[in-house]
């Protein structure tokens, strides 16, 4: 399932099961190349692992909590805990693994 968040519902939501954070801004390309992967990706996983979707001009404290520096950047966690993090545009299979891995 893929649920866009603000920073109160991501920290309550996050620290159960198996979390992949979207950190992207509106007004950027591979952001919004990245929505339609990240689709692909719930459609074959999304049993496993639960996408939410940050957008960081509205989860500024956030963001700089978690050292976010590029968009997009996808951040895995597992009960709570990062556990893997990549920036730029990322292919299905690559996030695939990442979620099978953990």
């Amino acid at each position: 399932m893929i649920k866009e968040v603000l920073e109160d519902e991501f920290r309550q939501s996050s620290k159960e099961g198996l979390v992949l954070a979207d950190f992207y801004s509106t007004t950027c390309g591979p952001c919004k190349m990245l929505a339609f992967v990240l689709a692909d990706v719930d459609k074959e996983c999304g049993d496993k692992v639960t996408i939410m979707k940050l957008d960081f001009d509205k989860n500024r404290a956030l963001a700089e909590e978690y050292g976010i520096t590029g968009y997009p950047t996808l951040i895995l966690l597992k009960d709570g805990e990062e556990i893997k993090r990549t920036t730029g545009l990322q292919q299905k299979p690559a996030i695939i693994k990442m979620i099978e891995e953990a």
